[in-house]
C-alpha cells in the first residue's frame, strides 16, 4: 500500500507541475515514472495491468469515433505506407551509422532493420490524447492522422503475430461472430441506462468481445478493442458511450505514462543513444509527412498539424522491440535504449504540441502556396459568403444558439464544426453547417472577405478554442459582435476583457434561466 500511495502522490505532484507550467499532465507523469524509476521503486503489482486496461479503454474509444472511409482516402493509406517505408530506411540507416562510428554494438543486418521498424511507429496513445485535449479528434486533419495510426498499428499486429511463438489459433476465423453479436450488443446499448451502467457497459465491450475474444485466439487484445469500437461507431449512443469512459479510461492511462519511466534503467551510454535516435529522426519524421501530406492534395496546415501530432515513437516500438529480443532478433540492450527513445519522445512532443497552434501558423506561411482546386475537397478553404452569422461548434450549446437565431431572428447562420460525424448529422437534418477549423487562418481571412458576417458565436465546448478564435479574429481585423459562451467565472472575465461583446457562463445562464421557468409557473 505505500508503494501505491507514493506512486500516486508523485504522479499527482508532477502532473500537477507540468498542469501549472502549461504543458500536458502526461509529461508530468512521465517525469515521474522516471523519478520513481530512478529511486528503484518498482511498479506497484497491478500497476501494468492498469496501464494495459487503458490503453485497450483507449482503442476502443478510438473506433467509437472513427470514420473507416478514413483508411480509404489515399492521404490516409498513401501516407501511412510511403513514410512506414521511408521511415525504415532511414532509421536502419542511422542505426548502421551509429554502429560504423563505432557509438554501438550491432549484431547484423536484423538489428539494423529491426530497430528501424521500431522506430517507424508513432504513439496512438499521445496522438490521441492530444487530439482530445484539442477536440480534434474528428476534425479532418485529426481523423487522418488516426487513419494512419490505424494502418500502423495493423502492420504492429502482423509482425507481432508473425513473429510469436504460436500462430493465431484455427479459432481464430470463429471471430467473425463477433459481427452477429455485435447486433445483440447493439440492442443492449439501446435499452441500458446514462449512469455507472453504460460506463460498466463500454469497460465490457472493450474488455470481453473485444480483447479476450481476440487474445483467446492468439491475435493483439487491443486490436480487438478497436475492432469491437468500430462496431459500435454508427450508433447513436456511440459519442455518449465514448464521453462516459472519458474519465476512467484517463485514470488508467496514467498508469501507461508511469510504467513507460519506472521501467527503464538505463546507463549514460543507452541514453546518449536513445537521444540522438530522437535528434536525428523525429524532424525527419515531421517533414515526411508534411511532405507526403502535400502530394496527396492536403494544405499546409493541415499537414503540418498531422506531423506534429505523429512525430514521435509508438509503445507499439517497445512492443516489437521486445518480440525482437525474445526472438533472438534484436540484443537485450536495444529495448533499453528503445523505450527511453519513446519515452524521450513523447515528452519532447508533448512539449511541441503545447504550442502546436502557433507553431503550424509560423511553418504554414514558409511554405510555398497551393492552389485550392487542386486540394482534397474536404480540406479546402470555407466560404462564408451569404451568412449573417457564423456558430463556430455545433454542440448542444451552438445548436440551440443557431435554431433560435434561424428560427425567431430570420438570420441567415453558417454553422462550423471540425468534427465529421457531427456536420454529417447536421447535414442530415437540413441545417446549413460546413465542417471546419476555427484555429485555420485562411478560414478567418475568408470570413473576414466575405463581407457579409455581422456576428460570430464561439460555442466550442473548450476555452482556449474560443480563445484561439477570438484572437484569429482580431488579427483579421472583424469588426462586428463576437458573443461566447465560458464554463467558468475567470474564463468569463478573460473573454470580457479581450474585446467579446457578450459572454454566457452555461451554467449560470442554466440556473437563471430555470429560475424564470420557476417563477412563470408560479405566476400561473
Amino acid at each position: 500500500m505505500n508503494d501505491v500511495a507514493l506512486t500516486l502522490i508523485a504522479a499527482t505532484t508532477f502532473g500537477t507541475i507540468a498542469h501549472v507550467l502549461r504543458v500536458p499532465a502526461l509529461v508530468g507523469f512521465l517525469a515521474a515514472g522516471f523519478v520513481l524509476g530512478a529511486a528503484q521503486i518498482a511498479p506497484f503489482p497491478g500497476l501494468e495491468q492498469m496501464a494495459g486496461v487503458g490503453v485497450t479503454l483507449l482503442l476502443f474509444t478510438i473506433g467509437l469515433k472513427f470514420n473507416v472511409r478514413s483508411l480509404l482516402r489515399p492521404e490516409a493509406y498513401g501516407t501511412a505506407s510511403l513514410h512506414m517505408a521511408l521511415s525504415v530506411l532511414v532509421g536502419a540507416g542511422t542505426v548502421g551509422l551509429a554502429g560504423a562510428l563505432g557509438l554501438t554494438m550491432l549484431d547484423g543486418w536484423h538489428t539494423v532493420v529491426l530497430v528501424g521498424f521500431a522506430l517507424s511507429f508513432s504513439s496512438t496513445v499521445l496522438c490521441v490524447k492530444v487530439l482530445e485535449e484539442r477536440s480534434d479528434d474528428g476534425s479532418f486533419y485529426g481523423q487522418t492522422a488516426i487513419a494512419i495510426l490505424v494502418i500502423q498499428d495493423l502492420l504492429a499486429v502482423v509482425f507481432i503475430t508473425a513473429a510469436g511463438d504460436e500462430p493465431p489459433s484455427v479459432w481464430a476465423f470463429a471471430l467473425v461472430l463477433v459481427l452477429p453479436g455485435a447486433w445483440l450488443f447493439r440492442q443492449i446499448l439501446d435499452r441500458i441506462g446514462h449512469d455507472e451502467l453504460l460506463v460498466l457497459f463500454g469497460v465490457a465491450m472493450a474488455l470481453g468481445p473485444g480483447y479476450f475474444a481476440f487474445e483467446a485466439v492468439g491475435i493483439k487484445g487491443d486490436f480487438g478493442a478497436l475492432a469491437m469500437g468500430l462496431l459500435f461507431a454508427s450508433h447513436p449512443r456511440a459519442i455518449e458511450m465514448s464521453k462516459a469512459l472519458f474519465g476512467l479510461k484517463e485514470l488508467f492511462l496514467i498508469g501507461f505514462f508511469l510504467t513507460i519511466g519506472m521501467g527503464s534503467a538505463p546507463t549514460w551510454a543507452d541514453a546518449g543513444l536513445a537521444l540522438l535516435l530522437c535528434v536525428a529522426l523525429l524532424p525527419l519524421t515531421f517533414i515526411g509527412f508534411v511532405v507526403l501530406g502535400r502530394i496527396f492534395g492536403m494544405r499546409n496546415r493541415s499537414t503540418i498539424r498531422i506531423g506534429l501530432v505523429l512525430s514521435n515513437f509508438s509503445e507499439f516500438s517497445i512492443i516489437v522491440a521486445a518480440v525482437g529480443v525474445t526472438g533472438g532478433l534484436l540484443p537485450e540492450r536495444w529495448l533499453t535504449v528503445v523505450a527511453i527513445a519513446v519515452a524521450a519522445s513523447m515528452v519532447g512532443s508533448s512539449l511541441v504540441n503545447a504550442h502546436g497552434l502557433r507553431l503550424t501558423s509560423a511553418l504554414s506561411a514558409r511554405l510555398p502556396d497551393q492552389d485550392p482546386a487542386r486540394l482534397r475537397p474536404s480540406d479546402r478553404p470555407i466560404d462564408t459568403s451569404g451568412s449573417d452569422v457564423v456558430v463556430l461548434g455545433m454542440g448542444r450549446v451552438g445548436r440551440a444558439a443557431y435554431e433560435r437565431l434561424v428560427h425567431e431572428k430570420q438570420l441567415s447562420v453558417l454553422g462550423i464544426d471540425n468534427d465529421h460525424a457531427v456536420i454529417t448529422r447536421l447535414e442530415e437534418r437540413g441545417l446549413n453547417v460546413l465542417e471546419g477549423d476555427a484555429t485555420d487562418l485562411e478560414f478567418w481571412t475568408r470570413l473576414v472577405s466575405g463581407g457579409f458576417v455581422t456576428t460570430v458565436v464561439l460555442a466550442m465546448a473548450f476555452h482556449d478554442s474560443n480563445t484561439y478564435a477570438l484572437e484569429r479574429l482580431h488579427d483579421a481585423g472583424f469588426d462586428g459582435r463576437v458573443v461566447a459562451v465560458a464554463q467558468h467565472p475567470d474564463q468569463v472575465e478573460h473573454l470580457s476583457a479581450h474585446g467579446v461583446h457578450a459572454v454566457l457562463n452555461i451554467y449560470a445562464g442554466a440556473g437563471y434561466s430555470l429560475a424564470g421557468l420557476a417563477v412563470g409557473s408560479a405566476d400561473q
